[in-house]
């Protein structure tokens, strides 16, 4: 009898085993399904940052490594011989997780489909040009893209303004793209502000900028955005510590960081006579994939929102609010004490803003 109770405990162990082994097979057999592609426009493709731009979406560093991607490259007929260049240079990179391109000058074919949108092109001011002029130019233009997407876009696509004036252009878009596209779903670009703030600390503390977090750029992306690290902390080896104390440079926190992140790109326009196009491409990626795929746990970021009345910005202005995000779900970060040197800094950006939403709409009428 012992004898058959050691066979049947062998028999039911084995099943057990051949069961548990079937069971690994086939989750290990779901984890390698293959995603199916994502597209992602880019308009103003030709141009530096777009150029900039496509490698790291095709590289995997917006989406992640695992994500397929069939990439709609977009700009104006000005620029159609520089726009097949990028496409040949695509096609000749030979990067695996392309699975399409699209290369066109029609603003109808480039939305068709997609779910996430970067907006690059956009009309730079030119010497002696007025404010309002391209303030004109740049509503005609986020007029129509906004009308494209809004018509041909997938649901649920997302939307990032990265040209100048960002925040303004973001809030036509808005303003044309509803209801189809949600104001959730569209942004402007302020991480480029936030690495920014980031690299100067970190160079300040000769600490590694990933050791540095929660900076926040309040505002506009303008000379008057308000680089706070009132609420930042820095990894001293030691544990988090905040970075105003860590510094113990009260006078350099207030003046020459806001200063020197406020005025970066243009220290880098005069220095290159070109604009920032290496660090922008890369701060659209990092947005669109902290947005996407979820900041980490206890560090926030910063992107230019629809206003809630948080913090006293007046609802909807697209402002830069520092922000965690889920299930690709962003979320203004809320509780944060401001003290009355950030308060004035933060309603001196939003009144820029009051007063670019104000001449934007008469462009409009």
């Amino acid at each position: 009898m012992e004898y058959l109770a050691a066979i049947e405990k062998s028999l039911f162990l084995l099943g057990c085993a051949y069961l548990s082994w079937k069971i690994i097979r086939y989750i290990w057999g779901l984890a390698k399904i293959k995603k199916e592609p994502i597209k992602v426009l880019v308009s103003g493709a030709a141009g530096q940052i777009g150029y900039a731009l496509v490698p790291l979406i095709a590289r995997g560093a917006m989406l992640g490594p695992d994500q397929p991607v069939i990439i709609h490259l977009l700009d104006i007929e000005p620029a159609v011989l520089s726009l097949k260049v990028v496409t040949m240079e695509l096609t000749d990179a030979a990067f695996p997780l392309v699975k399409g391109i699209v290369s066109t000058t029609k603003a109808a074919e480039a939305c068709k489909g997609v779910k996430i949108a970067i907006m690059v092109g956009g009309f730079p001011r030119k010497e002696g040009m007025e404010r309002k002029d391209v303030m004109s130019r740049n509503v005609s233009i986020y007029k129509g893209q906004a009308s494209a997407l809004k018509r041909f876009a997938a649901p649920g696509c997302k939307v990032l303004v990265v040209a100048n004036p960002a925040n303004t252009n973001a809030l036509i878009l808005r303003h044309f793209a509803s209801p189809s596209i949600p104001e959730k779903n569209i942004s402007c670009l302020t991480r480029l502000d936030h690495n920014r703030a980031l690299g100067q600390i970190s160079e300040r503390l000769k600490v590694h900028v990933g050791d540095v977090k929660n900076v926040i750029i309040w505002g506009n992306h303008s000379s008057t955005q308000y680089p706070d690290a009132n609420h930042a902390t820095v990894n001293t080896g030691k544990g988090w510590k905040p970075v105003r104390e860590v510094v113990s440079d009260d006078q350099w926190l207030n003046t020459e960081f806001i200063t020197t992140v406020q005025q970066r790109g243009a220290e880098i326009i005069k220095a290159r006579k070109l604009s920032s196009a290496l660090s922008a491409a890369s701060a659209a990626c990092d947005q669109i994939h902290d947005w996407v795929l979820g900041t980490p746990k206890g560090t926030w970021v910063s992107m230019g929102v629809c206003s809630d009345g948080s913090y006293g910005i007046p609802p909807g202005l697209i402002y830069s609010f520092p922000v965690t995000s889920k299930k690709g779900e962003w979320s203004i970060v809320q509780g944060l004490e401001i003290d009355a040197f950030s308060k004035a800094k933060m309603e001196a950006s939003a009144k820029e803003l009051i007063e670019e939403k104000e001449l934007a709409y008469s462009c409009l009428n």
